[in-house]
């Protein structure tokens, strides 16, 4: 360690006392010299130290630059939003012509807006969990404005002394065009031949049902008693189309922290006419101290809300459902929907969650379809177990947040 403030400060001492002793003809050698020079040999140490341990933190954040600057992948290191590092592979996604032309400005100069309050909530999860969280997707745009997919993951990380996310990636637009050329060239076409055989199906029932009541208008003279069964045929259709848009249109969730407990209690008190019209109770029951998920509130409403109907209908008589929510293992909440119903035979389990493939007399199989499709958006999982004329259990896994970490005063 270098002793250069030791040494400053010790000399200026015995300078000072040398030129008292000349002007004054004072004695050199006095207690006040002795305490003044001490204290000028503790300060210089604690200047020295704090020099060493001042250059020995500016050489690891360089080592540190770096290791970052050697990744092939993508880094960067945000403060307030705002790029505070970024290494050179970052720089070269981002079409800059170096890592200075990307300091210091806001990242949602370059984020597409639809994908901002994704990066808020993924920022705040970030500093909570204090450990890498899992891949998520963005869209950026270069500063030429092309436009690319970004998948990273991120981490609570602590630069220059203040606290800062990092996140490293790479760009996926080439992966997820190819993704989805391979799409639609096998799910897509696979199932557009069952899909408009179904929408055939499915409408022109209502279809035919709406001509026939026309023809009676012009002549009954009794009109009237008609127009409801006319007007709910209509829903019918605009029902079916609406459950195709669900599936159909491509949308950037914004996944926020949500208390499942609330999101099912909302759901059950939505349903609870329907379910006491049709003689069935809903019975909920919630372990304690449950975790909160990430997730996109309306669609995990929407699951809820479907799974909930398909219960009560499968009890024309009446029956209980029981709702049950638990902590499986750590990390992970299981969520149970149990039903008193007609139960579903073991060779159709397989095939629910196809389009147009129902069990029930007037559905599309859309609504399940849905369900699956939200649930592993959400890196969840939904299985069905059923027995006939012994009702039927589905469950939900889905992986959970942990909890808020206390903050030390």
């Amino acid at each position: 360690m270098n002793k250069s403030g030791q040494v400053t400060l010790v000399l200026i001492s015995i300078l000072f006392t040398t030129y008292q002793k000349v002007m004054s003809n004072e004695p050199f050698f006095t207690i006040d010299f002795f305490i003044f020079t001490f204290i000028a040999w503790f300060v210089g140490w604690q200047f020295d130290k704090a020099q060493y341990f001042e250059k020995k933190s500016r050489a690891g954040e360089d080592s540190y630059k770096r290791l970052i600057d050697s990744l092939p992948e993508s880094v960067f290191i945000l403060q307030e939003y705002k790029m505070v590092y970024v290494n050179e592979a970052a720089a070269c996604m981002m079409g800059a012509a170096s890592k200075e032309a990307l300091i210091g400005k806001s990242i949602f100069e370059f984020m597409d807006p639809e994908y901002e309050g994704r990066l808020l909530e993924r920022m705040k999860h970030a500093k909570k969990e204090q450990q890498p969280l899992n891949t998520i997707e963005y869209r950026f745009n270069r500063l030429d404005g092309s436009m690319f997919f970004y998948e990273s993951s991120s981490l609570s990380i602590t630069f220059g002394e203040k606290e800062a996310v990092l996140s490293i990636g790479k760009d996926i637009t080439e992966r997820k065009e190819q993704t989805e050329r391979l799409l639609q060239k096998s799910e897509k076409l696979a199932i557009l031949g069952q899909m408009a055989a179904g929408i055939a199906h499915e409408i022109r029932n209502p279809l035919t049902s709406i001509k026939g009541f026309i023809q009676l208008f012009k002549t009954s003279n009794q009109q009237e008693e008609y127009y409801d069964i006319v007007l709910s045929e209509i829903d019918r259709i605009n029902e079916i189309v609406g459950e195709f848009l669900v599936l159909a249109k491509p949308s950037a969730a914004i996944f926020a922290e949500q208390d499942v407990k609330v999101l099912i209690k909302d759901v059950v008190t939505l349903i609870n006419n329907q379910s006491i019209l049709n003689n069935v109770q809903i019975y909920v029951e919630f372990d304690s101290d449950l975790p909160m998920v990430s997730c996109e509130k309306s669609q995990l409403k929407q699951v809820f809300l479907n799974l909930l109907k398909n219960s009560i209908e499968a009890m024309p008589n009446g029956g209980n459902i029981d709702v049950k929510v638990k902590e499986k293992v750590e990390g992970e909440i299981s969520i149970l929907i149990i039903d008193e119903g007609m139960g579903i035979p073991k060779e159709r389990i397989s095939t629910l969650g196809e389009p147009f493939y129902t069990t029930k007399e007037k559905g599309t199989g859309l609504g399940l379809m849905t369900c699956y499709k939200i649930i592993e958006s959400h890196n969840g999982q939904l299985t069905i177990q059923s027995e006939v004329n012994q009702g039927t259990t589905i469950e939900i896994i889905m992986p959970t947040i942990s909890q808020p970490l206390l903050v030390r005063g």
